[in-house]
């Protein structure tokens, strides 16, 4: 298995300003949707990683998501808001990268923080 691609969904793919009443998905952000769209035609698998169906009881946000991704990627996309082992990337607007097993976050300077 060569793994998944997880891509966040407000922020990252989707434009995001804070979140609305009815939970509308902003409009596509062209640079990240034009690489998921290269990603699926070289045969990548990617998964949408959103907190959005963690507590989707009737699974109404699943279906806006799912439209969302029809409309703007052109398939249906899998949607989880969990990681596992299979993920390989994770690209997200709130993500800080760590080095592996030191605890030492990866361009600091760029990110203003610690």
């Amino acid at each position: 298995m060569a793994g998944w691609i997880g891509v966040d969904l407000d922020g990252t793919l989707a434009e995001y300003h804070g979140w609305v009443e009815d939970g509308k998905i902003g409009k596509p952000v062209p640079k990240m949707l034009a690489r998921v769209k290269r990603w699926l035609k070289e045969g990548k698998t990617v998964r949408i990683v959103t907190a959005r169906v963690a507590a989707d009881h009737d699974g109404s946000e699943r279906r806006k998501v799912q439209a969302w991704c029809q409309e703007h990627v052109g398939r249906a996309l899998e949607i989880t808001n969990k990681k596992d082992y299979g993920m390989i990337e994770l690209w997200d607007d709130r993500a800080v990268e760590v080095r592996t097993n030191t605890g030492e976050p990866v361009n600091l300077q760029r990110r203003g923080k610690d």
